[in-house]
């Protein structure tokens, strides 16, 4: 497995990466990559590590799973490749910042702008076999991807969480409520988001008013 991230996190996660559990997650990974068609690509696998330094981290976001569509993940939650086709949830996502804070709708559905600036787009799985959801879940990604958000809880202060959604939501009980700042909805997908659960959120607009209180700069969504 191709490990790619930037080296602010590398106190954070080289632990984890010497633990059986995740030997044994990495000899999956690698056997599913030569036997399947796989998402992301190898390299793409840690990019919400590698776009967004330790050092910089304001914002966590929570997905679940990466796009299984061919040419679409790009290893950032709800995040798809320059010049591909919105899919549903990142498209209400979009409309939701329209909204609340009067960004015009974007062109490109990369999200890579959002982690350069201290946004980790962290999907709860980190790989996925194409055409298949869920199908690398409950192989070791998840107990990795708790002890990031727990890790990052006790190394960091004042980080926004943003919590999605059923499955988002049990994350928060990793999370030092006294010390982090938690906002829960429902999840952007049509589904939910039709349920009237997702649009009204101003998660944007409360995230960047929670990072000024505390003198840091906004994200520019």
């Amino acid at each position: 497995m191709q490990v790619k991230i930037n080296d602010s996190w590398k106190n954070i996660l080289q632990p984890e990466f010497e633990k059986p559990y995740f030997e044994n997650l990495a000899s999956f990974v690698k056997n599913e990559y030569a036997k399947h068609t796989c998402y992301p690509k190898g390299s793409a696998i840690f990019a919400a590590f590698d776009f967004c330094a330790l050092d910089d981290l304001k914002v966590v976001i929570i997905g679940q799973d990466p796009y299984h569509g061919q040419g679409q993940a790009n290893g950032l939650c709800f995040s798809v490749h320059d010049g591909m086709a919105h899919p549903p949830s990142l498209i209400n996502i979009f409309k939701e910042i329209e909204t609340d804070i009067g960004i015009p709708y974007p062109e490109s559905g990369d999200l890579s702008r959002w982690a350069k600036q201290g946004v980790l787009l962290l999907n709860a799985t980190l790989t996925v076999r194409a055409g298949e959801a869920g199908s690398h879940q409950k192989q070791g990604w998840e107990q990795f991807t708790d002890a990031v958000i727990q890790k990052i809880s006790l190394e960091k202060d004042n980080v926004v969480f943003l919590l999605w959604g059923g499955f988002a939501k049990q994350k928060a009980k990793l999370i030092d409520k006294s010390k982090h700042h938690i906002l829960t909805s429902g999840h952007p997908s049509p589904l939910s988001a039709n349920r009237g659960y997702w649009f009204g959120n101003k998660h944007f607009s409360k995230t960047n008013s929670f990072l000024q209180s505390i003198g840091e700069t906004t994200i520019q969504w």
